[in-house]
């Protein structure tokens, strides 16, 4: 009986050992990389001054999950607190905030597209793998328009990750700094025209790509507390028209009547256009299926 417990008793030894030493790893591995800096040096943007420009801008950053997350005023605030996984935080950026911080017009860019502070050093759960292909002339809109937003001094705190957000992005199971997963490499965006289009579908598309995946397959949940993340292929919207799905990304309603989840920023989609809603169902629907 007492090498029984003698050996269970190095098994729990050893359990918690191991267990602390992951730990260990995973906090280590978030704290090194928050503060190895990314270069990032693509062309400077030319920023927009014209109306239409900044109509662009506005219209980008209310339908590409700016406001979804930082609200609609630019202020921030609490996204998710997700407990151990970690508390996710959209920040304050309104023109004083992030002058601030030493960002730029091209500072700001680089933290869309790329996913990195002014200091180069990477952001937080920014979902920069939606933006990096977004072209120079609408990331310039965007950047121009967020100048206009009225000045705010809140303060919604900020992100951090947690025991097991740290262990889970040690074994890259866990999209902690999206910067890391990036290509960097400097070049020129070239803008894709508004049409309805499978091109311009795709390049709308990109956004729901964070979510949805790269295939738009789906999966589990994102965080506790959310739903499974809905399939966009071809197979699971087999049935579908082209009108339900435009209601479906403006008033929230599956073609059955029945309402889709409201973690799905439907309200947000519903302010684009026919002609990018319209493309992203021909982009979709040419989707091999699954």
């Amino acid at each position: 009986m007492k090498k029984l417990l003698r050996g269970l008793l190095w098994l729990v030894l050893i359990v918690v050992v191991a267990a602390s030493g992951v730990l260990a790893a995973g906090w280590w591995h978030v704290r090194s990389t928050a503060s190895t800096p990314i270069a990032v040096n693509d062309p400077p943007l030319q920023l927009p001054t014209d109306a239409e420009g900044l109509a662009l801008g506005e219209h980008l950053f209310t339908t590409r999950g700016c406001t979804d997350c930082h609200g609609e005023d630019g202020a921030g605030r609490l996204v998710m607190d997700a407990g151990p996984l970690g508390r996710f935080v959209a920040a304050n950026i309104t023109p004083q905030v992030l002058i601030a911080q030493g960002y730029d017009a091209d500072r700001i860019a680089a933290a869309i597209r790329h996913g990195v502070r002014a200091d180069g050093t990477p952001l937080l759960f920014m979902p920069s793998p939606d933006y990096h292909e977004l072209s120079d002339r609408d990331v310039a809109a965007m950047v121009a328009h967020m100048a206009t937003l009225t000045p705010s001094a809140q303060d919604p705190g900020a992100s951090h990750v947690g025991p097991l957000g740290w262990v889970l992005g040690l074994f890259g199971k866990f999209p902690i700094f999206p910067a890391t997963s990036l290509d960097h490499t400097p070049r020129a965006r070239a803008a894709v025209e508004p049409a309805v289009s499978v091109a311009y579908g795709e390049y709308v598309g990109r956004m729901c790509a964070g979510c949805h995946g790269a295939n738009y397959a789906g999966g589990p949940p994102l965080a506790p507390g959310t739903p499974p993340v809905a399939d966009l292929r071809p197979s699971a919207l087999k049935g579908w028209t082209e009108a339900d799905f435009l209601r479906a990304l403006r008033e929230g309603k599956r073609p059955d009547g029945s309402d889709i989840d409201p973690f799905m920023p439907w309200n947000m989609t519903s302010r684009m256009t026919d002609t990018e809603l319209r493309a992203l169902w021909a982009f979709l629907s040419q989707l091999p299926s699954g």
